[in-house]
């Protein structure tokens, strides 16, 4: 198969219509159009189908597009191998949950601009499991995840995984009701037993946690409300209608109280996913690369300095 083809395949898989492809690579839609065309006689099927007066991608030409950023990661590697002086150049397609885009992926984004200006990054915020699904259909080419260590997430052959930090988390309740609460996370959550909580609409792993916690203190907690927003988690418990899992590093509001979950603790845990094979694409390993040195000892990010991070201070997750 024609390169050349497999990258107007894989753009179209992004941007949606040839006219924007042919725009985005300076040719015009016919050519487009005919590429897409030889490109499904050498596959030996149909690559796309009639959508109204449009087209979009079948099956099969979803699954080769898939294929072809992976081909094309492994070709501009090799010409970097032998070329090491290459600039990396292409658009990195990124999905991932609020905080690790605002205190990971940000500053990445602005050291890359001004070191690396062919390498465009297009940022798109979701939960763990939508950003997986979009990593897995190739729609994004880096997927930044979450999970609990009491609730951990299922290994997939399909990624390969790259650990980013962690952070504990503390129970989110009104300071009123705080006093005299001691002891560890099944005491703690005893006391609330007869309480509302509140859960996240978006992700099954911070409910998960909150019931495995509660079924180890003997009740089941009524989870009447879910947010996926952590001011709106603080507001729901400042209204007295529920309480919630909170990182203990959050600087809450007056009348807000965290109390410490331990034996067990609760931690969060960020990481970096990609698809089997794909790092090897120069903007996905100089990405990566950096990802991975802001992880080192010393940074605010990492787990041994997690009790001391400042930096998801009233961000969201």
């Amino acid at each position: 198969m024609e390169i050349r083809r497999l990258e107007l395949l894989l753009e179209l898989s992004r941007a949606g219509s040839m006219r924007e492809v042919a725009d985005l690579l300076g040719t015009t839609t016919s050519t487009v159009s005919q590429q897409i065309a030889m490109l499904s006689k050498e596959a030996g099927t149909a690559l796309l189908e009639r959508e109204g007066r449009n087209v979009r991608l079948t099956q099969a030409g979803r699954r080769l597009a898939a294929h072809a950023g992976t081909i094309l990661a492994a070709v501009q590697a090799a010409r970097l191998d032998l070329d090491p002086g290459a600039e990396p150049a292409g658009t990195l397609r990124v999905s991932g949950f609020v905080t690790a885009i605002r205190t990971s992926l940000m500053p990445i984004i602005i050291r890359l601009a001004e070191s690396h200006p062919g390498v465009q990054i297009v940022v798109q915020e979701h939960e763990p499991a939508e950003a997986l699904a979009l990593l897995g259909a190739g729609e994004v080419d880096l997927a930044l995840t979450y999970d609990y260590n009491l609730a951990p997430a299922h290994a997939d052959a399909r990624f390969d995984s790259l650990p980013l930090w962690s952070t504990p988390w503390s129970l989110g309740v009104l300071t009123d009701e705080a006093k005299n609460v001691h002891g560890d996370a099944l005491a703690v959550f005893k006391a609330f037993a007869g309480h509302d909580w509140i859960g996240n609409s978006r992700n099954q792993a911070d409910e998960d946690v909150v019931r495995i916690i509660a079924s180890m203190a003997g009740f089941e907690p009524c989870l009447r409300h879910k947010s996926d927003s952590l001011d709106l988690v603080e507001d729901l418990i400042l209204a007295g209608m529920g309480i919630g899992l909170l990182p203990s590093t959050r600087r809450t509001q007056p009348g807000v109280t965290l109390l410490p979950l331990t034996q067990p603790g609760v931690t969060l845990r960020a990481y970096a996913l990609t698809r089997h094979g794909s790092s090897a694409w120069p903007p996905l390993a100089l990405t990566l690369a950096e990802l991975a040195r802001e992880q080192q000892p010393d940074s605010p990010f990492s787990s041994a300095g997690s009790t001391a991070q400042t930096a998801v201070n009233n961000i969201d997750p």
